[in-house]
C-alpha cells in the first residue's frame, strides 16, 4: 500500500509581522520535496523529488499561487490558527 500526502504549515512569529509557509510533499511516509517561503522556491530530496520540484519551479502560475499562499492561507485565517496553535503554552 502506498499513500501521497501534502502537509501545509504556517509559523507565526511576531503575530502576523513575520509568517512562513512550508508545504510538504510525502509518499510512502518520505518526505521528497518541499516548498519554504523563506527560500522561495521547491527543493527536492529524493530523484522523484527533485524532478517535481524543477516542474513546479518552471511554472510561474503555480509558483505564484505557492508564494502568495502566506497572505491568502496563513495571514487570512490567523485568528482561526492563533488560539490552537500561537496562544498554546
Amino acid at each position: 500500500v502506498f499513500q501521497q500526502m501534502f502537509k501545509a504549515e504556517c509559523h507565526f512569529i511576531n503575530g502576523t509581522e513575520k509568517v512562513r509557509y512550508v508545504q510538504r510533499s510525502f509518499y510512502n511516509r518520505f518526505e521528497y520535496a518541499m516548498f519554504d517561503s523563506d527560500v522561495g522556491r521547491y527543493e527536492g530530496f529524493t530523484p522523484f523529488g527533485e524532478c517535481n520540484a524543477r516542474h513546479w519551479n518552471s511554472d510561474p502560475d503555480w509558483m505564484e499561487k505557492t508564494r502568495t499562499a502566506v497572505d491568502w492561507l496563513c495571514r487570512h485565517n490567523y485568528r482561526v490558527f492563533a488560539p490552537f496553535s500561537v496562544e498554546r503554552r
